[in-house]
């Protein structure tokens, strides 16, 4: 359709010209717009501007549905002439930066202070090897919620991989122990230093959570070889398959030192692959405990020292809620009395490895309240949760303090969270909803993710 107007005089407009199909062509309408409009033919709101200004009642009852019909289609053709010239700004505009609580950088190696507070992400084949166990159930849930693995980066789990990077290895290993109050992320952390050990090659020997051995066993048997001690035969074939998973590219490189008897017919000889030390563990349920007392002594008699050679390694010796192998337990013996922790052979073996009278390693640990048994829910200090007996095995260690969010990593977790579509009440979007979670949780990783749940 092709619309020609003409004006006659400035002061009022006479004549509008235009063409319709074939009702009518050069048609002359006498004052039909106010003389204050100007007519733009060609804007988005033409079909408004006609039906609104024109005397339609005045047309014949056989071209005003011609002229209505042909206004509408124009204004649809010129509004979506309108969207496309938005479209192609939209695509030809630059992408949106990383946003502010992100970073792109996944190896833990290359995470300086001016990360703090930033997420990064797990790739998912890192978290399916080095955590075949799982993480923290209310982390693992995120996961599939969020379907992304997210750690901040925070001070303390810094301040530990700053100390790996600078320790020497040919020394017997440091003690390190995360503490603080519950729910602060000594866990998170202790799984941000462990990923950086990871990325480094090193061997990972980890108990995810060593208050599980001493607690609700399901199945606890006198040892076949030490009859003053408990096999727990589950949770050893468990750890073991695990363990596996983590570390299976080194197991055909480490050869045994001497030769295992496990029963009259079977054995593991001298300078076998720890795989198949592994395997006898996995596959023969009843020996599993003494397997991991055997896997334990290989790695420490054979880690560090050379810097060379195919079977070379740096160890990593993880425990979470280490204080768990010096407390009480809650497994009863067939007399009805209490087991003692180093009368099971796990936590016996355990303890073990972490003295430091071997090399080439680091002990890095947690405590942890949430599943301590007898203890206070206020304590948090190593003094206080170690015990005497423990506090003094594990010293000298350093202490690496764990707290609370502070301004620039909660501001942080909520731009993430609402990133992630978390938070879904409108008010909780708001400045005084943001307050209102700050004065809720005082800042408490744990009790800020429970909160934002609910929000």
């Amino acid at each position: 359709m092709l619309i020609k107007p003409s004006i006659s005089s400035p002061s009022h407009l006479r004549v509008v010209d235009w063409t319709l199909s074939k009702h009518f062509q050069y048609q002359t309408f006498y004052p039909l717009v106010q003389p204050r409009l100007t007519v733009r033919l060609f804007s988005s709101h033409l079909s408004t501007f006609f039906l609104e200004n024109m005397n339609l009642h005045k047309l014949s009852s056989r071209l005003c549905p011609t002229v209505t019909q042909k206004f509408r289609h124009l204004h649809i053709q010129s509004s979506g002439q309108q969207l496309e010239a938005v479209n192609v700004e939209t695509e030809s505009a630059e992408p949106n930066p990383l946003s502010v609580f992100r970073i792109s950088e996944q190896d833990p190696t290359y995470h300086s202070e001016r990360h703090t507070g930033q997420y990064y992400t797990l790739p998912p084949a890192h978290i399916q090897k080095l955590f075949p166990h799982g993480l923290p159930p209310r982390f693992q849930l995120q996961i599939k919620t969020f379907n992304e693995g997210c750690v901040m980066v925070r001070p303390p789990a810094l301040e530990l991989i700053s100390y790996l990077k600078k320790a020497d290895y040919s020394k017997p290993p440091l003690r390190y122990v995360l503490y603080g109050d519950i729910g602060t992320g000594k866990t998170m952390c202790l799984s941000h230093a462990l990923h950086y050990c990871y990325t480094q090659g090193w061997l990972i020997v980890h108990i995810p959570d060593a208050h599980l051995w001493v607690k609700n066993c399901k199945e606890l048997l006198p040892s076949s070889s030490r009859p003053s001690r408990f096999d727990q035969p589950i949770q050893a074939s468990q750890w073991l398959k695990n363990f596996k998973i983590t570390n299976e590219h080194f197991l055909s490189k480490i050869k045994t030192t001497q030769r295992y008897v496990w029963t009259k017919r079977e054995s593991t000889e001298k300078g076998q692959p720890l795989g198949e030390l592994v395997d006898q563990g996995v596959n023969r349920m009843k020996s599993s405990s003494d397997v991991v007392g055997a896997v334990l002594r290989e790695l420490r008699l054979q880690a560090g020292g050379a810097t060379e050679g195919e079977g070379a390694f740096k160890l990593a010796v993880a425990v979470d809620g280490v204080n768990a192998l010096w407390g009480k337990t809650s497994l009863k013996k067939e007399d009805r009395t209490m087991c003692e922790p180093e009368e099971l052979t796990l936590i016996h073996n355990v303890r073990k490895i972490m003295k430091n009278n071997w090399s080439g390693g680091a002990i890095l640990t947690a405590l942890s309240q949430t599943g301590s048994l007898f203890k206070p829910r206020s304590a948090f200090l190593p003094s206080e949760l170690l015990g005497e007996e423990g506090f003094d095995d594990m010293e000298p260690f350093v202490p690496v303090s764990v707290s609370n969010y502070n301004e620039k990593e909660f501001e942080s977790c909520y731009l993430y969270y609402l990133d992630r579509n978390w938070l879904q009440h409108p008010h909780s979007r708001s400045e005084e909803g943001k307050k209102e979670l700050v004065f809720l949780s005082n800042k408490n990783p744990s009790i800020l993710e429970r909160l934002c749940a609910f929000s």
